[in-house]
């Protein structure tokens, strides 16, 4: 079968699942969060409020945590992994380096993802710490992913080539939120990345694992130009996608709100006027 030795489909699926979850995820909390602030009424401010996106960021990061070490334990003891070895000295070789590679990239958001609960739990970190740390984690999956290709054949670098301008790309709108949190054009296209990053995993799954039919020919030109145009088609829906669930979600908020009862924010108690969110601190 085409690809490298320790793939399968089964691991392509699992990571893309995951990142088309977290996609529709953030596309859908950070268009209720961009909705909230684009309104005067009183509820709005509540859903958009720094306590609110802290229990909201704390729910994430600690899903986000749980999932890394899932993983990385995955990567270590399932199905004859290397049980945190990492050399063999009997028989001088290194022992099975794509686990341990694998194991790294989620050892990466978890980092980010505890970096995330430090933030949103405790004073101790800057606020722009959570977004910096992503940035690292997807910079370091890309990275990784760079030298992961050694000696495979010409399709399966290609699809693993195309996978990396969605990681980097990801890895530099995180970096530039570190200096505009809250700028819903660059929220809206991680989430579209992330999509984009998601789908390519299953597509690549499908390229080289074929669960039926014929395999694809490796070295067939054809099948490259055809796989290129289709990681635009994968970016294109990434994008409908993300603009669908934009669109649906601040028209149901502003829905809702239209009918809540104004309220004078004066009539409220001090401690119940939390309308700062964490985006309008910096």
């Amino acid at each position: 079968m085409v690809g490298g030795g320790m793939g399968s489909f089964k691991g392509h699926a699992l990571p893309g699942s995951f990142f088309l979850a977290a996609g529709l995820w953030w596309a859908g909390k950070f268009s209720l969060w961009s909705a909230s602030r684009r309104s005067k009424n009183t509820g709005s401010t509540r859903l958009a409020s720094r306590s609110s996106q802290r229990r909201l960021e704390v729910l994430e990061s600690s899903a986000v945590l749980f999932c890394s070490l899932v993983g990385m334990l995955a990567e270590q003891f399932a199905a004859g992994g290397p049980s945190l070895r990492l050399y063999d000295a009997a028989g001088k070789h290194w022992e099975q380096l794509m686990n341990w590679q694998h194991a790294t990239m989620y050892l990466f958001f978890g980092l980010a993802a505890a970096a995330s609960l430090l933030v949103h739990t405790t004073d101790a970190a800057p606020l722009a710490l959570d977004r910096l740390m992503l940035a690292v984690a997807f910079f370091n999956e890309g990275f990784i992913f760079f030298y992961h290709l050694h000696g495979r054949s010409l399709l399966d670098v290609h699809v693993h080539q195309l996978l990396l301008f969605a990681i980097f790309g990801e890895a530099a709108v995180a970096f530039l939120e570190v200096f505009h949190r809250g700028n819903v054009v660059l929220e809206l296209l991680r989430c579209t990345l992330t999509l984009l990053q998601g789908s390519w995993f299953w597509q690549i799954g499908f390229v080289l694992y074929p669960p039926r039919g014929p395999e694809w020919d490796p070295n067939d030109h054809n099948n490259l130009m055809f796989i290129t145009m289709c990681f635009s088609w994968h970016l294109a829906f990434a994008m409908l996608a993300v603009s669908a669930l934009h669109c649906t979600v601040s028209c149901v908020v502003r829905s809702r709100l239209r009918r809540t009862p104004p309220m004078e924010m004066g009539l409220l108690k001090p401690r119940d006027r939390d309308p700062e969110s964490e985006d309008e601190i910096l």
